[in-house]
């Protein structure tokens, strides 16, 4: 069959809609005709494979990567940077409208000026066979990737070097079906002054010759500041377990972040431990923040509840505005992170509690504080029913919603609607080029009723 290729569907698949029917084919680029075939059909739509491009779209462009295409990390490396962003603007568009029901123009997506090597975390699968990768799309299969595009070089060369530890001591990897072998992942952290830290996920409390592994990594990443091994022997999917040992230097990095101010910006600095959750790309992060703080528009008497506030990013970047801000997070580790980064930058309007996100509002609902901003920015699985309905009783007048996921945004903006909440503003920003993925910063603000 063929046909013109209309738009993009959420994973990055071309749209191509023969007679009024729906067809997904992945590669394929808006605007281009191309012959493809059925190879699933589902009660509305049908998939594809792309089996040529009878005329190609100016879109398109040389993927710059070998493993593009058998590494699932990937998207849009076959399109021009600036049709990535169009269709990652539909993207929240459409789920905005579409799944929503906001009557508002997206606004463009802000772009990265460094599309590549903007990683600053990475977590690379182990295979029994000793591969270390990444997964090829929908499945666990580990491809070899030797130099991720967006992974920094120091990244990269960890990698290399405990492949050659493996290599030469025989250290096997993890079968994940059979729970059995010993490495199961290497993660990478690295921060903007060029620092890395290593750590190496096992299903075991020690490793064999770890002096040596020390020295591996020492030599050809002379920028690490840390090795860390990570124990976990537990069946299944999660990457970290609950133990850490320190091989040699320390166990975590310090970050910067410039948050406006209202004369100008400051720099904050971060603690990261290996488990907190932090921002991949730290330029995107920076124009991320930039908008959730524009977007709370704090004039210095506010009181703002973040919730999950992870190590207290948003939270100390609103306290900088605001007369007090409150964080809640249920990862201990990660609040007593954001308890030290509050006073490693000298803040004292910032308090934080280690407690779910939506019984906390419950909480404080319930004891009569009436934020006048809430904030979240929540995993991709996005809020509760419960954890809404919380939020709305409070009655904030703003709230500034953080997305890493357009189609649970759109369903939890319907929700938000059902208490007078109404999208004021959105704006995307490409955090992870390359990729689907995309977050957004909305803006709610309460529909006053006629009555009040």
């Amino acid at each position: 069959m063929t046909g013109v290729v209309e738009a993009y569907n959420s994973d990055g698949a071309g749209i191509v809609k023969p007679d009024g029917a729906v067809v997904f084919v992945p590669g394929a680029v808006r605007g281009e005709t191309v012959e493809y075939r059925v190879t699933r059909t589902r009660a509305n739509v049908a998939e594809a494979e792309l089996c040529r491009v009878l005329t190609p779209s100016p879109f398109r462009r040389t993927p710059d990567c070998s493993c593009f295409g058998h590494c699932g990390g990937c998207d849009f490396r076959h399109v021009a940077y600036q049709e990535e962003l169009h269709a990652k603007r539909q993207r929240v568009q459409d789920a905005l409208t579409r799944l929503g029901g906001a009557e508002i123009e997206v606004e463009p997506v802000s772009g990265a000026e460094h599309p590549c090597r903007y990683r600053n975390k990475s977590q690379y699968p182990v295979s029994a066979d000793g591969v270390i990768g990444f997964y090829r799309a929908g499945s666990h299969e580990v491809v070899d990737v030797r130099d991720c595009l967006l992974q920094p070089p120091a990244t990269n060369r960890t990698a290399d070097a405990v492949r050659a530890w493996m290599s030469r001591y025989h250290v096997t990897g993890y079968d994940e079906r059979a729970g059995k072998g010993l490495i199961r992942h290497l993660y990478v952290r690295v921060n903007r002054r060029g620092e890395s830290l290593c750590c190496i996920v096992a299903n075991g409390k020690t490793l064999p010759k770890e002096p040596e592994l020390v020295g591996i990594v020492l030599q050809q990443v002379p920028e690490t500041v840390g090795v860390v091994l990570n124990t976990n022997t537990r069946r299944g999917n999660v990457i970290l377990g609950e133990r850490y040992r320190v091989l040699w230097g320390r166990d975590f990095l310090c970050d910067t972040l410039r948050v406006p101010v209202s004369d100008g910006t400051r720099e904050l600095c971060f603690k990261l431990s290996l488990p907190s959750f932090y921002q991949v790309n730290p330029e995107q992060t920076e124009k991320l923040y930039a908008l959730a703080v524009e977007n709370a528009a704090l004039s210095g008497a506010e009181t703002v509840l973040d919730l999950y506030c992870g190590i207290g990013t948003i939270t100390l970047s609103m306290a900088l505005s605001a007369r007090r801000v409150l964080g809640a997070e249920i990862v201990a580790h990660a609040v007593r992170d954001a308890a030290e980064n509050a006073s490693r930058n000298g803040i004292t309007n910032a308090e934080f509690i280690c407690a779910d996100a939506a019984e906390l509002a419950r909480r404080v609902s319930a004891d009569g504080l009436r934020p006048d901003v809430v904030t979240v920015d929540p995993p991709r699985k996005g809020l509760t029913p419960d954890g809404i309905a919380s939020i709305a009783s409070m009655q904030p007048s703003r709230v500034v919603y953080v997305s890493c996921d357009p189609g649970t945004l759109g369903r939890d903006i319907q929700r938000f609607a059902a208490y007078g909440y109404r999208v004021r503003r959105a704006s995307p920003v490409d955090m992870f080029p390359g990729t689907r993925h995309v977050e957004t910063v909305v803006l709610l603000s309460r529909q006053k009723p006629d009555t009040e």
